[in-house]
């Protein structure tokens, strides 16, 4: 986070005060991460015809490393997790049941006593509370950021259209680029930035889609949404790019765990504050219950899943892989809303995933920012072996 957001502008950057978070070294050695140094991609040869599609293919080729090909699965699993979150929204919705804030708090309840109890386990009680005061205000932040980008988007959803919803939700992309480069100052090659014109562009064909189709709805206050959408969008970018900063520079556990912790707690005080008289009236039975928790669990696994494909690859690309949600949505809609297949879904998410792959056709997913996850020092961390930093593939 910028050093203007707070009175301790070192206590990010500064690793002189961090200790290893995984490998069991001495802590005099240098850190040297074997994996962060990807070859250089193969060149192309224009010397013959036959020799420029032979090197093509070796550049096609070396894309489909270990750690691309997990990336690009894990972005897949998110983009699931989205669609299942708004297919359950759309159910809750349609049972008279929209209390958006207390929806969220359950995820972050759920964040909070997974991986806290582990922090304190590797912390102690002790440590975990230095780390809490020390370094808790950058997690408020971050957290605070991320409840009022959910709260309205969703709101967002509720006053303007579809058409509206989509697009202006794909402004949260440069932010995330902006962000990311400010933090962590990644080269951005020009092949980067077609893949993310192809992913847009597929964006675009799905969104056609939707519109020959049918499944606009009219707005309430367009310029109302689109304000919600817009700040929702830029605080979503915000926190992608801070929360990938956050866990290439300490655990994960720690980064997760006071999200949720401090996410529980401003959405909570939110939810008492708007939604209290609401809670009242709202239909709670098994369905609802089971909805809920369906909905809990697909976003417990995406804000799991989601820090680990920062390591592997970035938040940027986390954000182009979510545009290939609304195909998801399509096979949802397919058995639960009845919806009409359209031809154009199906080149439209061929597109996103072809921007996905020419995202890194030049640079390497170990390019996009140093992985270096590390305990803070003034904690005396549980010590079990050396054991795999996640995400380092």
């Amino acid at each position: 986070m910028p050093s203007s957001a707070t009175g301790h502008p070192s206590s990010i950057d500064d690793k002189r005060d961090y200790v290893d978070e995984t490998m069991a070294v001495p802590s005099n050695l240098p850190y040297s991460p074997s994996n962060d140094h990807a070859a250089v991609r193969p060149p192309i040869d224009y010397s013959s015809v036959g020799a420029f599609w032979r090197s093509l293919w070796r550049r096609f080729a070396s894309i489909w490393t270990k750690r691309f090909v997990l990336s690009l699965l894990a972005g897949q699993v998110v983009s699931l997790c989205i669609t299942c979150t708004n297919v359950t929204t759309t159910e809750l919705v349609m049972r008279n049941w929209s209390l958006p804030t207390t929806q969220t708090f359950f995820l972050y309840f759920s964040l909070f006593i997974t991986y806290t109890p582990y922090t304190i386990y590797q912390y102690g009680f002790k440590g975990w509370g230095k780390m809490i005061y020390k370094d808790g205000w950058k997690y408020i932040i971050l957290a605070a950021c991320d409840v009022e980008g959910n709260f309205l988007v969703v709101k967002a959803y509720e006053y303007t259209t579809l058409l509206s919803c989509m697009l202006l939700d794909a402004w949260a992309i440069p932010v995330c680029l902006f962000f990311c480069w400010l933090y962590m100052r990644p080269k951005y090659h020009w092949t980067q930035l077609i893949g993310i014109v192809i992913c847009v562009g597929g964006l675009g064909m799905l969104v056609a889609s939707d519109e020959i189709t049918d499944k606009d709805w009219p707005a309430l206050s367009r310029a109302k949404g689109d304000v919600f959408m817009i700040v929702g969008a830029t605080l979503y970018g915000f926190t992608n790019a801070t929360e990938e900063f956050f866990v290439r520079r300490s655990p994960l556990y720690e980064v997760v765990g006071q999200l949720g912790m401090w996410g529980t707690l401003i959405n909570g005080i939110q939810m008492a504050g708007l939604e209290h008289k609401a809670m009242r009236e709202a239909s709670w039975n098994g369905t609802t219950v089971g909805l809920l928790i369906a909905y809990t669990a697909a976003m417990f696994i995406l804000y799991t899943v989601a820090p680990i494909l920062y390591r592997m690859a970035s938040s940027a690309y986390y954000n182009l892989s979510l545009l290939s949600s609304d195909f998801y949505g399509l096979l949802f809609g397919l058995f639960l809303f009845h919806y009409k297949v359209y031809w154009l879904y199906f080149p439209a998410f061929v597109v996103v995933i072809s921007g996905l792959i020419i995202y890194f056709w030049h640079s390497t997913p170990e390019e996009q920012g140093k992985l270096d996850p590390r305990a803070p020092e003034y904690v005396q961390r549980r010590r079990e072996g050396a054991d795999r930093v996640v995400g380092q593939v």
